[in-house]
């Protein structure tokens, strides 16, 4: 389980770093794909519920420091939707194309759902998406038409991210 946790988190490190530099340039109605959220939840999703709730744990304190957000909101998020992504483990086949958009949608409105949440249970103080805005639909079309992509990549290392139960 270390080494899954280990070479996720450096996996999502190496992402949120090309996410808040290059990616950052090429955005669509100010919004990019989170290379950072999927890779949480293959993670997640192909070594369960504790591994994905550690991966989600540093990924989200790795991606606090990267954005202006309050210091734990991003651990927060990234703990839960890595352990709401762990209990599927096992639960359905993991396809090359289906399961993964519908991974990846399903976490990306998870977290634009509790950035809401926390956003109206702190009184605007936390930063939160609007629904009815532009930049939380392309997102999720991004996330959703990439993950395909980024869990075909992601099972080349296979041996670095997968314990051998789920391999």
């Amino acid at each position: 389980m270390a080494k899954n946790v280990i070479w996720a988190t450096i996996f999502v490190l190496i992402a949120g770093l090309i996410q808040s530099t290059l990616l950052s340039r090429l955005t669509i109605y100010q919004a990019m794909p989170d290379f950072t959220l999927g890779i949480l939840v293959y993670s997640s999703y192909v070594n369960g519920t504790m591994t994905g709730q550690i991966t989600g744990f540093f990924s989200g304190l790795f991606m606090d420091f990267l954005s202006a957000a309050p210091l734990g909101l991003n651990t927060f998020i990234r703990t839960i939707i890595g352990a709401l992504g762990g209990l599927l483990t096992g639960n359905f086949f993991l396809d090359a194309v289906i399961l993964p958009m519908i991974l990846c949608a399903a976490a990306t409105i998870l977290k634009a759902f509790m950035l809401l949440a926390l956003n109206l249970f702190f009184d605007g103080a936390t930063p939160a998406y609007s629904l009815t805005g532009s930049l939380f639909w392309v997102e999720l079309l991004l996330n959703t038409f990439t993950a395909p992509l980024l869990f075909g990549l992601l099972r080349l290392f296979n041996p670095l991210l997968a314990s051998g139960r789920e391999k």
